[in-house]
């Protein structure tokens, strides 16, 4: 972080704002609660790692990269893919002058350039809070601000268990250190007055995810 860079913000998560209908909510929610916890007894709902407490039957290791294994897993008849990875997050960055950054950059099994949030793969025994400052830095050249995590899921559960974290980030400032020389990479500020218009454009799913939970916040 360059000299003078403002200091990150504690992080912290965005408070829940209660509505009028909170009550009512509230007692739906109860009821589901039961029928969820039956759920559960029976099996039907899991934990990460496991079915209804159950492990897979064999798992074997066909495939180790740089920053994904594949483990083929038997669960009775049923043979499972499974892709592993370290997680990944990815950052809604407002600045002081009300942009927000984005970056332009190839994806290969894409097959074109997407707009994406500012985001990157954690490090091995990183804390992924860690990791968002970090690139937000590198790709953006933005540091401080006022943090918060937005929302944690799976990407694609279907076959891969990547979570990813997305982190909020406002009143971020320029570090006096350039972004990393990426010809391959374009940042992109876009005012936050005009951030709805552009969702159309945006086809990478942690981007919109990231954006709809912003505005929603607004």
């Amino acid at each position: 972080m360059g000299a003078g860079a403002a200091e990150v913000g504690a992080l912290r998560r965005a408070d829940r704002r209660r509505h009028s209908g909170d009550a009512e909510v509230g007692a739906r929610t109860d009821q589901r609660r039961g029928g969820l916890a039956a759920l559960v007894r029976r099996g039907g709902a899991h934990a990460r790692g496991t079915i209804g407490g159950v492990k897979p039957d064999e798992s074997r290791r066909v495939f180790d990269g740089k920053q994904i294994s594949v483990d083929v897993e038997r669960w009775g008849d049923n043979e499972r893919e499974i892709v592993r990875h370290r997680g990944a997050v990815a950052i809604v960055a407002v600045d002081t002058d009300g942009y927000l950054a984005l970056v332009r950059q190839p994806r290969e099994p894409a097959r074109k350039r997407l707009l994406e949030l500012p985001a990157g793969t954690r490090e091995p025994d990183e804390e992924a809070f860690e990791t968002a400052k970090r690139e937000l830095e590198e790709e953006a050249g933005l540091v401080g601000g006022d943090w918060r995590l937005a929302a944690t899921f799976f990407s694609t559960p279907g076959f891969c268990d990547e979570l990813v974290h997305v982190y909020i980030a406002e009143g971020v400032e320029r570090t006096q250190r350039a972004p990393e020389d990426d010809e391959e990479i374009e940042l992109v500020r876009v005012p936050v007055a005009e951030l709805e218009s552009c969702l159309v454009g945006i086809e990478d799913a942690k981007t919109l995810a990231g954006l709809l939970l912003y505005l929603r916040e607004r």
